[in-house]
């Protein structure tokens, strides 16, 4: 299933809760919420007391991604605040399964990310585990950056490892994501689109229905 995550850093905060309405309206089935701590990334963006405000806005899967260090002090508080799927670096993680068991017991699926430079080996032993690898095809931490091209080539390699291994695991992407190259990068292996700027830059509703005539025209082919 094709999925369009739009990332609420780019939306208006003073209109947050209509413009994430809108999207949904439009085809969005995840809210995507970057988490920054000033540590791991530069920027710092907000934490549990939006999430759970804005809980209230919809019921559409809350995709949390936390950019943050050292996340496992934080998975029961995020998963208390609406989090439905928490997804942690394993460049942040000392103990990366151990984080992971942490979100599984706080009853919310898992995910992994891994920066540009970062290789897939870094999951070798916990893909079994996941509901939901996420491929940064940006360095984290800034909106509006251009997508890296050879982290496509990392999606495919990750889409063929997980076939290989009978897994049918969602990969998400996150950074660069426009409706212009979502065919490309769906191509690729991807299934869940992070969608920032390019949804909520200008006409929202416009903007969300051209990644849903995109992932329809895929539907055909």
């Amino acid at each position: 299933m094709l999925i369009l995550a739009p990332s609420i850093l780019a939306a208006d905060f003073t209109k947050l809760g209509g413009q994430i309405e809108e999207t949904v309206k439009a085809g969005a089935e995840y809210i995507h919420l970057d988490v920054m701590d000033g540590m791991f990334v530069p920027q710092i963006s907000f934490g549990m007391p939006v999430i759970e405000t804005i809980r209230n806005c919809t019921d559409k899967v809350f995709d949390v991604h936390l950019m943050i260090e050292d996340p496992g002090r934080y998975i029961e508080a995020f998963a208390k605040a609406g989090a439905d799927i928490i997804t942690v670096h394993a460049e942040a993680c000392t103990h990366l399964d151990r984080v992971i068991q942490q979100i599984r017991n706080a009853g919310v699926k898992a995910c992994v990310a891994l920066n540009p430079a970062t290789p897939l080996s870094a999951l070798d032993y916990v893909l079994d585990g996941l509901d939901m690898v996420l491929i940064m095809t940006v360095n984290p931490g800034f909106g509006g950056q251009k997508l890296i091209p050879y982290c496509l080539k990392k999606v495919s390699d990750l889409r063929t490892i997980m076939k290989d291994r009978g897994l049918s695991i969602d990969i998400e992407v996150d950074g660069g994501i426009k409706a212009s190259n979502a065919k490309e990068v769906i191509a690729s292996g991807a299934n869940v689109l992070v969608g920032g700027s390019a949804v909520f830059a200008g006409d929202i509703t416009a903007n969300t229905k051209a990644f849903m005539d995109v992932f329809a025209e895929v539907g055909k082919e």
